[in-house]
């Protein structure tokens, strides 16, 4: 059997624990992560692909999450413009609901809740003769435009992994933790690896971020069942060929409360979601219910109706949601809660309850800060202004016209998306020698790059988390893909 000592094992590889291995491990304290399957295989690649304040949580009044994720939101846009970009979103108003000034209201309040430093201020718009209007029902006439950002949500938790590995942090992916025991100052834990065997990790510290599995990692390998309760809630998107051509996305207020957001996505493509759905399991599983719920309540506002047919794609998400007594699974808190068990001459443990994609960062900075001083950590707080890697790019318009410049041999196309994905690190792969293209748009140097560099085990791996080249792919195409998988070594 191996066996690692470190200062901290993280257990789950999701945005919290990406984040909090990434924090700690700037904090000079030796970090192993430990993920059972992909990096963001779970709720963190199932989001809305939303950097967002969470304009509907004002009208639930949970303004202090709405400060802190729009201060979140500002930091994150403004040190990562390869992974993120202000989005303008249209919110139509429907007179049945409420009045023009009560959302007027409310949008002043979401702009000046926090400092502002790359998001644009709110504006109200009349929708006849514009681009907006033209893919909205007819009858619909005034909206407001209002800022937020879009994130690919996948390739953030890598981003992570990776500067935490440039801290020094070791992250394990397959390599499920099936028990864990504290023995004094030390947990002792052990680890299934990809092949079967046994690895053991003593951790003088062990953070459970496992996200919907909170709950059930502690009883099942830590045998300590008692546990705030956790409510699962199912969130399902679909994705449509793209309904529109402008840049904006879209806010529709739905006559039960929720609200659906339509999302210009991968230039070919439209996101529609999400549902708020209780279940009793972590197993995430897009139902045909919800896909025509979509459907419906997309077709209310769109001009041009979406049907179950028009989905080329689907999945789900399970939201780890604190339990408050909210009857309503829309109205249940989306904050977090951290956590800290910890006796005289026992070695602590962390649990992180909740949370959402925007306040990663401060959640791991506050996990952090809880755990680096028992531990005697060198350094404090840093990621507040930091980037991930790729992240000094620069403005990613003219990174991009840079790049093409550059590279005009290259596809734009591919310059482009290299760009977003990678940041700065894509000039590497542009003046690496290329090799073959596998199979259009995919060249054997970002095959290699993402196996050797970021834990991509699966062409499903690729496909969907390290790129979202599943959307285009055709059968064929991915058959291929597998095929070279298969029978090309990792360098």
């Amino acid at each position: 059997m191996t066996s690692t000592i470190v200062d901290v094992l993280v257990v789950g590889g999701g945005i919290n624990g990406a984040g909090i291995a990434r924090d700690l491990a700037g904090r000079g304290l030796s970090v192993t992560l430990a993920e059972r399957d992909d990096l963001a295989a779970h709720t963190s690649s199932a989001s809305s692909k939303l950097i967002h304040g969470g304009l509907r949580y004002l009208e639930q009044g949970h303004l202090g999450l709405v400060r802190k994720s729009l201060l979140e939101r500002e930091r994150l846009l403004a040190r990562n413009p390869h992974l993120m970009q202000p989005l303008r979103l249209v919110l139509p108003h429907d007179a049945a609901q409420r009045p023009r000034w009560q959302l007027r209201a409310g949008l002043f309040l979401y702009d000046h809740l926090a400092p502002r430093r790359v998001s644009a201020a709110s504006s109200a718009m009349t929708l006849g003769g514009t681009a907006e209007g033209e893919a909205l029902q007819a009858h619909l006439t005034h909206a407001f435009v209002y800022s937020d950002g879009w994130v690919d949500d996948a390739r953030l938790v890598v981003a992570c992994a990776l500067d935490a590995r440039n801290h020094g942090a070791r992250i394990l992916t397959r390599h499920a933790c099936e028990r864990a025991h504290r023995e004094g100052n030390h947990w002792l834990a052990t680890l299934r690896e990809p092949d079967g065997r046994a690895h053991a990790v003593q951790a003088r510290a062990l953070v459970n971020a496992t996200g919907p599995w909170a709950q059930r990692f502690l009883g099942d390998a830590l045998r300590q069942p008692d546990s705030p309760r956790l409510r699962l809630v199912q969130g399902t998107h679909v994705v449509v060929r793209r309904r529109w051509t402008h840049g904006a996305g879209y806010l529709f207020q739905n006559p039960d409360g929720r609200v659906l957001f339509a999302l210009p996505f991968h230039d070919d493509f439209t996101l529609l979601g999400t549902t708020d759905v209780e279940v009793a399991s972590p197993d995430a599983h897009a139902t045909d219910a919800e896909v025509d719920y979509l459907c419906e309540h997309a077709s209310r506002w769109l001009r041009e109706p979406v049907r179950a047919s028009d989905v080329l794609h689907r999945w789900a998400g399970i939201r780890p949601l604190l339990d408050d007594a909210q009857g309503d699974a829309k109205a249940i808190t989306r904050d977090y809660r951290l956590d800290l068990s910890l006796a005289p001459g026992q070695a602590p443990r962390l649990d992180v309850w909740g949370g959402k994609l925007t306040t990663f960062r401060l959640l791991a900075e506050q996990a952090a800060d809880r755990l680096a001083p028992l531990l005697g950590a060198s350094r404090g707080a840093w990621t507040a202004e930091a980037p991930l890697p790729g992240g000094d790019c620069g403005p990613l318009d003219a990174y991009v016209a840079a790049l093409r410049r550059d590279h005009p041999e290259r596809d734009p196309a591919l310059v482009q998306r290299w760009a977003r994905a990678y940041g700065s690190l894509a000039r590497h792969l542009l003046r690496a020698a290329s090799g073959a293209e596998i199979v259009p748009g995919v060249w054997e140097v970002e095959l290699q790059h993402v196996r050797k560099h970021e834990w991509a085990r699966t062409p499903e791996d690729f496909l969907w988390r390290r790129s979202k080249l599943g959307l285009r792919l055709d059968g064929d195409a991915q058959v291929q893909l597998a095929r070279w998988w298969s029978t090309t070594a990792v360098p």
